[in-house]
């Protein structure tokens, strides 16, 4: 045990071997340059599989997400029908499926969620709810105005984050800059062999 020791010391030291160390320090430096490959292949077969569930999940889940939206809007389109007219509500309920139709398709084609979206859906339903409290007589004045205040906030959320990317603009998409550090990373276990 105290061979190994002064062995993996001098390994750490980079000194040269003495006559006793040699075969020893040999050994232990083929022993950890066969772990280290090994390390990396196992890393890198982890890395492959994981991301392989990781595309597989987002692919599902997009489909789920997809199916239902449409599985929705027209539920609530052929219930419009048989009532025989749509109300104002209705119409917004519509918008609300073709953004969430949107943006899942943006991010089933650059697998960037656009936050935008998120904040279109939220000021549409919030027209919804400003539409039912407007239209019911018991509501107070300041119902109407936080309502109109939160699509104000929203609409100003929208303008903040347009005028930065704008502003801003990103080169690459995130999943290239993963790709990038994961390449910086091995290329670093490489320099370390």
């Amino acid at each position: 045990m105290s061979e190994h020791l002064d062995a993996h010391r001098a390994i750490k030291a980079g000194s040269p071997p003495t006559q006793s160390e040699g075969p020893m320090l040999e050994t232990t430096r083929r022993v950890v340059a066969a772990a280290s490959h090994v390390h990396r292949d196992l890393k890198g077969t982890a890395d492959a599989v994981g991301t392989l569930l990781v595309d597989g999940f987002h692919l599902l889940a997009l489909f789920l997400i997809g199916a239902t939206t449409v599985w929705s809007a027209a539920a609530a389109f052929i219930g419009m029908v048989a009532q025989g007219h749509a109300s104002l509500g209705d119409i917004l309920l519509l918008f609300i499926y073709l953004e969430i139709g949107a943006m899942v398709g943006i991010y089933f084609k650059t697998t960037r969620l656009p936050v935008r979206y998120l904040m279109y859906i939220a000021i549409t339903a919030l027209g919804r709810v400003l539409i039912e409290i407007v239209g019911a007589e018991h509501q107070t004045g300041r119902d109407i105005l936080v309502i109109a205040g939160a699509i104000l906030l929203l609409s100003f959320a929208v303008l903040v984050l347009r005028f930065g990317s704008y502003r801003f603009p990103s080169d690459s998409p995130a999943a290239d800059l993963a790709k990038k550090q994961s390449t910086g990373a091995e290329r670093a276990l490489v320099e370390m062999d």
